[in-house]
């Protein structure tokens, strides 16, 4: 283990890490925020789905810091008595897990059709990318609003298993072109130099050459792709939960608090809405910077 940090420490990428001030800063606060989200259990000061522990009486408390704020809540309440700390890092959780499952999805999808579309050519190629074009002409978000409502609307009292399902499914259909079209494009590349044009003389089979030979040499786009997605996704998940057609209630991500705080954020009590913002905006930011930070490292050309 300590071999191969060193090994990635010496390496370019490695050095390009080490220099670069943003990257670090930006790798601090993801990992503190993916951190606290994965281990909310055992860090956030009050589980907020206890009902049992809830008091309706420490409803709206502001920060600690404020006039009439209380040392038990240190970023203040909720309308319902939760602990807005404690909110955020289960909050963060649901946020981050979507996202992240729905790229994983949309890699599989759009690599593995990319793939077949830029080594096989013909027809696959010319009625894939007509797909890639018809998913293109709708925006993003309408596709996943119109995905994730018609889920809802079919399901009403589905179990929260079946929401989240309809939620990344919603998410993953937008998302898989982009990795189609950038894999398409670096296979038709790939596809003609010697050494699959080798592979292929020598008889080994096409999917081997396709998963041996031409994806590792396709997956440099792809990993800076999935690094920048993984913040569209999470804004995505919080857009579609502010309208009311992403998690369900029960399991509040940012864009649910951020709905819940917009209520209350006229009437002075603006930390509902706030802290759920700054923790969203820290969250996709400093995924955002890494990806930047990772597109240049793997492109000599742009050090």
């Amino acid at each position: 283990m300590k071999a191969a940090l060193k090994r990635w420490a010496d390496s370019d990428v490695g050095y390009s890490f080490r220099t670069s001030p943003v990257a670090i800063a930006a790798a601090v606060i993801a990992f503190v925020c993916i951190f606290c989200a994965v281990f909310a259990q055992w860090l956030a000061p009050h589980n907020p789905f206890d009902i049992a522990t809830l008091e309706l009486g420490d409803a709206q408390l502001p920060p600690a810091w404020l006039p009439r704020g209380s040392s038990k809540y240190l970023l203040g309440t909720d309308d319902q008595g939760r602990d807005i700390l404690s909110v955020l890092m289960y909050g963060a959780r649901v946020s981050l897990v979507v996202g992240v499952v729905s790229v994983l999805l949309s890699v599989v999808i759009g690599v593995a059709l990319g793939l077949l579309a830029g080594y096989v050519g013909g027809w696959v190629d010319a009625f894939l990318m007509r797909l890639c074009d018809v998913m293109l002409s709708f925006p993003a978000i309408l596709i996943a609003l119109l995905i994730s409502g018609v889920g809802r609307a079919l399901f009403p009292n589905a179990p929260n298993t079946v929401a989240f399902g309809v939620l990344i499914l919603a998410i993953t259909l937008t998302f898989w072109v982009q990795y189609a079209r950038t894999v398409r494009g670096s296979t038709m590349v790939e596809r003609n130099r010697e050494y699959v044009q080798a592979a292929r003389v020598t008889g080994v089979p096409m999917l081997r050459i396709m998963r041996k030979h031409v994806l590792p040499n396709v997956m440099g786009p792809v990993l800076v792709l999935a690094t920048i997605q993984v913040a569209t996704a999470i804004i995505t998940e919080a857009t579609l939960s502010y309208l009311g057609v992403g998690v369900p209630p029960t399991q509040p991500s940012l864009g649910t608090l951020i709905r819940n705080g917009n209520d209350f954020l006229m009437s002075g009590e603006w930390w509902i809405a706030v802290f759920p913002g700054v923790m969203l905006i820290l969250i996709a930011l400093s995924v955002n910077l890494l990806g930047d930070w990772l597109r240049d490292a793997l492109n000599p050309r742009l050090r």
